[in-house]
């Protein structure tokens, strides 16, 4: 059964902080950018997509489907993207460029 939520939905029960992903791309002229989710967010991953190709334009996504158990675990893209924004249970985002 596929459980289907709206782009607000999960930003209340997530707190996505959206706005400050796409402020910190926009700062870095990021054109390629990594997201990474935990388990628990990783089936609206395409939504969250969808919302963040909607407020900027020229940016290209990619969703890490490998696991992903904290901070510490970082996946080895360098040189292939611009950014890398990791969703975790921190209070803050994390921003590795």
């Amino acid at each position: 059964m596929v459980i289907r939520k709206t782009i607000q939905e999960l930003e209340e029960k997530y707190k996505l902080e959206l706005d400050k992903i796409v402020e910190n791309i926009k700062k870095n002229k990021a054109k390629k950018v990594l997201l990474q989710f935990p388990d628990g967010i990783k089936q609206w991953a395409t939504t969250i997509v969808d919302e963040l190709e909607s407020r900027i334009d020229g940016v290209e996504f990619f969703i890490w489907l490998g696991s992903c158990y904290g901070g510490c675990d970082v996946p080895d893209v360098e040189g292939k993207v611009d950014l890398v924004v990791q969703f975790g249970h921190s209070k803050n985002l994390r921003f590795l460029g």
